[in-house]
């Protein structure tokens, strides 16, 4: 059996297509693998978990009693250990939880706006 000679060129430009396209699509095409995808959603549930709870935290400020000694607490804390002034306050403690939320605090920290008061 004789192979025509077009064969062995043309299975050439079709590999040679194929990693191109997967090289452009990877690289520039915004393509993605699975783990990336899910890497990417974990993040961005994270994130909108943390933004719609920062409502409940600052609501949970304004109503405290001791609302006024604790944000002079935080405003006191040097800037690195004011997330954790903040934990301390309870405010980022969500009903259900163990323990206060690392992220929230942060999140709380920039909803209390504490430089501009």
């Amino acid at each position: 059996m004789t192979t025509p000679e077009w064969l062995k060129p043309g299975i050439y430009g079709a590999l040679l297509g194929a990693a191109f396209v997967g090289i452009v699509g990877f690289s520039w095409g915004g393509w993605m693998t699975g783990g990336g995808a899910e890497e990417m959603a974990n993040k961005m549930a994270k994130e909108e978990v943390i933004a719609a709870l920062v409502p409940l935290c600052l609501d949970m400020s304004r109503t405290d009693n001791e609302r006024v000694a604790k944000l002079a607490t935080i405003r006191e804390a040097s800037s690195f250990k004011r997330r954790e002034a903040v934990m301390e306050t309870g405010w980022v403690t969500m009903p259900g939880t163990d323990g206060p939320n690392r992220d929230l605090a942060q999140a709380c920290i920039e909803g209390l706006d504490l430089d501009a008061s």
